[in-house]
């Protein structure tokens, strides 16, 4: 693996956006992102997140530190490097995996379900909804997954209908095989259940304080993620810091995972 130029070896950060690496007070933000400034040779900083490819577009312009390359919408777009653009086998990937009359099937399906809401504006290969009684969302999600397409409920709000094994997880894993970057040297960060497939994968991860409950239930038995007390940014920065300065890609969890009654 190429080294930075201080000789140690570069970290991957691949975060979610909302409530992690843009969670937390200013000042807890501005920390984070001063410390990846400092060090912006030794950090591959990837987005992965909810948000579409063109929202993160015009995030990136409006952060001190810009991201290398852009996971969107739930893991269903790709987009790489300093012009971000995609990758044309991931691209075959998730084109193949979204047949070119799913938006109507769901939609169809959907249509039976007038308890959840249509997101407005959404991109990637997936339909989006917003939920509020978790009962019409599990009705919903019965119905959907007959039609072969996966559901991801998450935060007590979002409904989104996926690809059948595309999630943020999968494809961020794809994602560093196309480019090179060493699964050992990465780090993830989340705090809803759309961060749980990031976790699934055994990569090193951070759920920062402020994780939805039942992210942290489901994360109890994963020996490789860090369950920081601080939140957003702080979370991360916290897990950050641990994670640089070992060549173990779980040794800075090691002695420092929280137990629910330290919480």
């Amino acid at each position: 693996m190429r080294k930075a130029a201080s000789g140690a070896p570069r970290t991957v950060l691949a975060t979610d956006l909302d409530g992690t690496f843009l969670g937390g007070s200013v000042a807890q933000r501005d920390t984070l992102y001063d410390w990846i400034a400092q060090r912006r040779d030794e950090i591959v900083l990837i987005f992965v997140s909810g948000r579409g490819i063109e929202f993160m577009r015009g995030l990136a312009d409006e952060l001190p530190v810009q991201p290398d390359h852009l996971v969107g919408d739930v893991g269903t777009s790709v987009a790489c490097g300093p012009a971000y653009e995609p990758l044309p086998h991931l691209e075959q990937w998730l084109d193949a995996s979204w047949p070119a009359d799913a938006h109507a099937r769901i939609g169809a399906t959907m249509q039976q379900h007038p308890g959840l809401s249509e997101q407005p504006i959404v991109g990637g290969r997936r339909r989006s909804y917003y939920f509020r009684d978790h009962a019409y969302a599990t009705a919903a999600r019965h119905d959907v997954q007959q039609l072969g397409f996966d559901v991801l409920i998450s935060d007590n709000l979002y409904f989104d209908v996926l690809p059948r094994g595309v999630q943020k997880g999968p494809t961020l894993l794809r994602t560093l095989q196309a480019l090179n970057l060493p699964a050992h040297r990465t780090l993830v960060a989340g705090d809803t259940l759309n961060d749980l497939s990031m976790f699934d994968t055994g990569l090193a991860g951070v759920a920062v304080g402020n994780r939805e409950a039942a992210l942290d239930a489901a994360i109890q038995q994963h020996g490789n993620v860090y369950r920081s007390p601080h939140p957003g940014a702080a979370g991360v920065l916290d897990a950050l810091q641990r994670f640089h300065r070992t060549e173990d890609s779980h040794g800075f969890i090691t002695g420092h995972r929280l137990s629910q009654a330290t919480l």
